[in-house]
């Protein structure tokens, strides 16, 4: 890890839906919303990456806003799975924490940068 929270907070969280998508296959034969999780809650990362090596301001502004948009989605389908009952009230707290910590920073920063253009 470095020294960047969030790449760190992002990279982690995709690590932990990378995993959540391996239980939902194996444990519940759960195909469809286990890859939205995987493909919206890896994203994240992905895109905040991206917006680090952005070439301008608005390019950085634009991939962490997707990756916000990201977030949001994955946070919907975490709702989803636990209303389902594909993961439990303990497992849900534990990811929906992480993504509302992260959505808050990628607020931040993008509310900062656009005052700053």
């Amino acid at each position: 890890m470095g020294n960047n929270i969030i790449l760190d907070k992002t990279y982690s969280f995709a690590v932990l839906m990378v995993k959540l998508s391996q239980k939902l296959v194996s444990e519940k034969k759960e195909y469809v919303l286990s890859k939205q999780i995987l493909r919206s809650g890896t994203s994240v990362g992905a895109n905040t990456e991206e917006a680090i090596g952005g070439i301008s301001k608005k390019d950085f502004i634009a991939k962490l806003s997707i990756a916000y948009k990201e977030a949001r989605e994955t946070k919907y389908w975490l709702r989803i799975l636990k209303d389902t009952g594909y993961i439990t009230e303990n497992e849900f707290q534990k990811y929906f924490v992480a993504i509302e910590e992260i959505l808050k920073i990628l607020f931040s920063i993008i509310k900062s940068s656009r005052n700053n253009l």
